[in-house]
């Protein structure tokens, strides 16, 4: 294009063959003010964005600390959108100037900390540690000219991705959009852009090439340009990925991207929204390293669970255990197996013993939570090494009542509490209202509803005859009820060897309505629909310096009194006074990706693959020192008789 004497800009007119003045490196100058202008109703739409970072990260199972990179993220809205909801580590990468410096602003104003960069999706090298999910959203991928410039971009991906990363691409359905596209539209940009476009598909028909005519109103025609974009169908791009070593290519449908202009989409309408994942690399060293084949225990999704909502496995709890297996294979080192069918857990463990277990079977055996403790039995029986607690700590912990008892003798601060028998005909009545009652044996909050506070003795009666209806007649916890803040504290490792007191997790109950009692109830857990469930959040705690030693200190004492191994969580609440008091220790808490014990993780600025790798850690360094240690008095026997 060339200006006339006046300056202005002169189109060239009508054009037969849009291939031809198709300039090979168009992505220099297209993306600027002008861009944001005609596409700003896709491209700056939130009701694009904000579903489209919704889908990247149910589909690339993100956690707060991943390392992130958008790559081609243009002004950067889906990376400030991810830095806003509380992803710590987000790069962005464009190769447009004039985007780069727009999403630079745009998260200073915003006060956002994501890493902004110029620079080519073909060259960039990314930093020190590897990235855990790269995304190539909104068409971005398929601008070059050479197919081979298509194939540099994925080998630059798959060497910036960690092994076991996600890549998330979003590109235009091919298929779809040789036969669907528009040869020729126009639409007011605004009050004073009209902007025309042509398409028509490439000689090869694998290129749709588009010319724009922009026009202002007062100031004649401002832009006369050329793009296009390689049109891939579903089987093409996994049969690209799977060539470039990426593996699980896995399609989650199709994106329609919305205009609030309601007209021409143009390549954002029907769009493949696919994830692949890198190969891990294993060593000599990890196929030499003891106790590295690994056998996870978990429910059983076939049986009933009385504890689940309804009574059975939910779609939530096999997305959880989906994103446990995603997170395991990310860890050098291991392989895994798993086992969920309770009926061949004795037959397993007798015929085929497993070299090292990770028993995340904490809804008991026949998902039983008063056969947990079984469990773990069997595997001492048969002498297989497991990670947690043993069978002694776990009986031990799931009475309340013994460990309130254990606490005291460490004085460590208790609630008041009265105990009230399988065959108690009336409760002894606490010395003060309101009162928390509940099961003195139990998991997941069971028989801890919102009706669990009572204010009279009325109430504690008509809560107690509930208890027995619904559960049967069992031993019941009336409870003084801490209404100050409430924390959690999570250690991981074992005294003396690998061992860490993560950062201390506070409820913040102040969305939920006045009217609820400030409780982690059963509905906070089970029931979608509650305020309970959506509108508790958590936080990291702000403590004074004796806050956090008292917490730190009781739950160091708990977690070696009560025998508790590799992990554990112990539950703290404050009394009216302030003064912190245990309510519950967890010693094989749960181990879900969005379970307290992984947000306190994150809150150290630990991944949920780093979790649980930890925990593995700790538990092999536990069972290692133990076979050492038996093994120091044959190795002295042997010295002496040299």
């Amino acid at each position: 294009m060339s200006r006339t004497a006046a300056g202005k800009k002169r189109t060239l007119g009508p054009v037969s063959d849009l291939e031809r003045h198709l300039p090979s490196e168009w992505w220099r100058y297209l993306f600027n003010s002008v861009y944001l202008k005609t596409d700003g109703d896709v491209v700056e739409n939130p009701d694009n964005t904000h579903p489209e970072v919704d889908l990247v990260i149910q589909s690339a199972l993100l956690s707060a600390n991943d390392r992130i990179l958008d790559m081609c993220c243009g002004q950067g809205r889906h990376s400030l959108e991810l830095s806003a909801r509380g992803f710590r580590n987000v790069t962005g990468i464009d190769r447009s100037r004039y985007l780069i410096r727009l999403a630079r602003k745009r998260a200073k104003a915003m006060g956002l900390a994501v890493n902004l960069h110029e620079g080519d999706a073909r060259k960039f090298r990314g930093t020190r540690e590897p990235f855990h999910c790269v995304m190539l959203l909104g068409n971005s991928f398929g601008y070059f000219d050479l197919e081979q410039d298509d194939d540099a971009v994925l080998q630059n991906v798959h060497q910036c991705l960690s092994g076991g990363g996600t890549l998330v691409l979003d590109i235009t359905d091919g298929d779809w959009m040789r036969t669907h596209f528009q040869p020729r539209s126009w639409e007011w940009a605004d009050g004073n852009h009209l902007v025309c476009r042509e398409r028509e598909l490439s000689t090869e028909r694998d290129r749709l090439i588009t010319r724009e005519v922009v026009v202002h109103a007062e100031k004649g025609v401002i832009a006369d340009q050329f793009y296009a974009e390689r049109l891939y169908s579903l089987g093409r791009i996994t049969r690209l990925l799977e060539s470039h070593g990426f593996g699980n290519v896995t399609p989650h449908g199709q994106l329609e991207a919305v205009s609030d202009r309601g007209h021409d989409l143009g390549m954002m309408a029907n769009r493949l929204f696919l994830t692949a994942r890198a190969p891990r690399m294993e060593t000599a060293q990890t196929q030499q390293a003891p106790m590295r084949n690994v056998t996870v225990l978990l429910g059983d999704p076939s049986l009933p669970d009385a504890v689940k909502r309804g009574g059975q496995f939910n779609t939530e709890d096999l997305d959880t255990v989906s994103r446990l297996k995603t997170a395991l294979q990310e860890l050098p080192g291991y392989r895994f197996e798993f086992e969920d069918d309770h009926s061949g857990f004795l037959g397993r463990f007798k015929n085929r013993p497993c070299e090292f277990v990770f028993n995340l079977c904490d809804e008991g055996f026949y998902n039983d939570p008063l056969k947990e403790l079984h469990v773990t039995a069997m595997l001492e029986l048969f002498g297989i090494p497991y990670t947690g607690a043993g069978t002694v700590s776990l009986g031990l912990c799931y009475n309340k009542a013994l460990v309130r008892a254990v606490a005291q003798t460490l004085d460590i601060p208790v609630p008041l509490e009265s105990f009230y028998g399988t065959d108690d005909m009336s409760a002894t009545i606490p010395s003060v209202f309101p009162a928390l009652v509940k099961p003195n044996q139990g998991d997941s909050s069971m028989g801890i509803t919102k009706n669990a506070v009572v204010h009279n003795t009325e109430e504690l009666m008509g809560y107690l005859e509930w208890l027995h209806t619904t559960y049967g007649r069992q031993e019941i916890l009336i409870q003084e009820f801490l209404s100050g803040r409430e924390f959690s504290v999570g250690v991981i490792g074992n005294p003396g060897s690998i061992y860490k007191v993560l950062p201390v997790l506070e409820v913040d109950y102040s969305r939920l309505p006045s009217e609820l009692p400030h409780i982690l109830s059963y509905e906070s857990k089970w029931h979608p629909e509650s305020p309970y469930w959506t509108d508790i959040r958590y936080r990291q705690a702000d403590l004074s310096p004796d806050q956090e030693r008292n917490l730190f200190d009781y739950s160091n004492r708990l977690f070696e009194r009560l025998g508790c191994r590799d992990y554990a969580r112990f539950d703290f609440r404050c009394d009216t006074e302030g003064t912190i008091k245990l309510m519950e220790v967890n010693p094989n808490p749960g181990w879900c990706w969005d379970g307290k014990l992984n947000l306190m993780a994150e809150f150290a600025g630990m991944r949920y693959a780093e979790l649980l790798g930890t925990i593995l850690d700790a538990a092999h360094e536990r069972v290692a020192s133990t076979t050492r240690a038996d093994a120091l008095p044959a190795a002295a026997g042997l010295a002496e008789t040299a």
